[in-house]
């Protein structure tokens, strides 16, 4: 039976600048870094959340949120929903904490991500996309029991990301645009409470894969609504099968738009981060970068940068040297 849950409001800026307090002793702040790409192209600043313990930005809202727990419920042991980071973010978190940790996974999630769950000390799940899907909904799965904690309609999940939109305004005062890759869309709420409390004129766009993008099908619709040519591919840590109303409501107020990029174009995006910047990340951490370089973010002279969350950096190395295989030409 679905959980009874508060209503949806919006993540305050106190909230925001206590979570930064709570976090600071385990997750880093993460460097912003200008991608040097020459004449004829947009000034793009990259936020590195692949740097954090667990190389992915998930790590902010699950300190947050176990940080947030009672006694009580941390003597329950926790458990979330995951394809990989945010089951990784909870279970170094729990771990930390010295509270046990269950992950309800997505069975076909990277190898990589399924061992770091495990090394990290969580008893993992296995369960199909649209069985975990349907759980995030129920906030409950047959025979997993302790305090759950959603991997993105979590206020306290959502304040702990937010920090990340503290540090973009911080070290980039001028930038004009944000983008965030989105799945269930905790990136882009808080990253977007933090930056429009602050600069309220500021964009902030969505980047979405073209096999999995509901939220541009749900604004064009103007409700929340499922994807119907949803599937699978390598950006396995973003695009969903829907939106779910609750995260419609809160992204909504504050998403300027939705910027849906083929897969080429997020593969030759994680070639170019590569071979400009050394850096390695995963599908979903690369659609922001594809986002920009479309032109659909604003034309090349903005009057200020434009930021691309980098949100994680997990994949199989296999795949990565594909990818690059792939698009060597």
């Amino acid at each position: 039976m679905p959980a009874v849950v508060p209503p949806v409001r919006p993540i305050t800026l106190a909230e925001i600048e206590a979570a930064r307090g709570r976090i600071a002793g385990t997750c880093v702040r993460t460097p912003l870094v200008r991608l040097e790409l020459g004449a004829g192209f947009p000034d793009i600043r990259l936020k590195l959340e692949n740097l954090q313990p667990t190389n992915a930005y998930k790590l902010r809202g699950a300190v947050n949120a176990v940080a947030m727990l009672s006694d009580a419920d941390r003597d329950k042991g926790v458990w979330t929903i995951s394809a990989g980071n945010a089951g990784q973010g909870v279970a170094y978190a729990a771990r930390k904490a010295g509270v046990a940790c269950t992950v309800v996974a997505i069975e076909t999630a990277p190898a990589s991500k399924l061992d770091r769950m495990r090394a990290l000390g969580a008893s993992l799940v296995l369960v199909s996309y649209e069985g975990a899907w349907k759980a995030l909904g129920d906030r409950a799965y047959p025979g997993v029991e302790g305090t759950f904690i959603h991997p993105f309609d979590d206020d306290n999940f959502i304040a702990g990301h937010a920090t990340m939109g503290l540090e973009i305004l911080e070290d980039a005062p001028d930038a004009v645009a944000v983008i965030c890759g989105v799945g269930g869309g905790g990136l882009i709420t808080g990253v977007g409470s933090a930056v429009k409390a602050i600069k309220p004129g500021i964009k902030l766009w969505a980047a979405e894969p073209e096999t999995a993008s509901p939220l541009s099908h749900s604004l064009a619709a103007g409700s929340a609504r499922t994807f119907p040519e949803w599937r699978a591919s390598f950006v396995d840590g973003a695009g969903g099968q829907s939106v779910f109303p609750r995260m419609y409501q809160r992204m909504t107020p504050l998403v300027d738009g939705s910027i849906v990029v083929t897969l080429d174009q997020t593969r030759r995006a994680m070639r170019l981060m590569a071979e400009t910047a050394r850096i390695v990340a995963e599908g979903a951490g690369c659609l922001p970068l594809a986002a920009a370089l479309t032109g659909e973010a604003g034309p090349i002279d903005l009057g200020g940068p434009i930021v691309c969350v980098v949100s994680g950096g997990n994949i199989d190395m296999t795949t990565f040297c594909d990818i690059m295989a792939a698009t060597a030409n």
